[in-house]
């Protein structure tokens, strides 16, 4: 019986997916939040709009951040809450790289002590007849690197 609903959900999924709205997100900005002697913490906000006049719940968000074809950070922001109804909501998500990391990509910072990077997100959001779906996003940019003097 289990399996005949399921397959009846994914029907009408396939059929009103293109009609029916659904959140929209984006990366507006990346920016240092923290610094340490252990790493350094970035916040990336994300801007998301919800259709619907109902709160919808996140599930997670997720992020990978990379640069020089490498994943420097990797992790999940495990239930950040929920979307108020018709409104466009900013999260800040934090994104911790340890200093060690950093170091390691030094022969990408050159003269102007930065270093290029993508960071990837998956925001997860649980929605009524549809399930948990996952909008993807993506943002490239340079993270700058905090001088000594201001570590110490």
């Amino acid at each position: 019986m289990f399996q005949l609903l399921d397959r009846a959900r994914k029907f009408l999924l396939e059929k009103m997916g293109n009609i029916i709205k659904k959140p929209e997100a984006k990366v507006v900005d990346v920016d240092i939040k923290d610094l340490s002697r252990d790493g350094a913490t970035y916040i990336a906000k994300v801007s998301v709009s919800n259709p619907y006049i109902t709160p919808i719940p996140i599930g997670e968000i997720s992020y990978t951040l990379k640069s020089a074809d490498r994943v420097v950070a990797s992790g999940k922001m495990e239930d950040p809450g929920s979307l108020p109804g018709n409104e466009k909501t900013v999260l800040e998500v934090p994104v911790k790289v340890a200093h060690s990391i950093l170091v390691s990509l030094v022969k990408d910072i050159g003269a102007d002590w930065d270093i290029d990077y993508q960071l990837d997100l998956g925001l997860t959001v649980d929605l009524p007849l549809f399930g948990d779906i996952t909008i993807p996003l993506s943002w490239e940019g340079e993270i700058k690197l905090p001088s000594l003097s201001s570590i110490f």
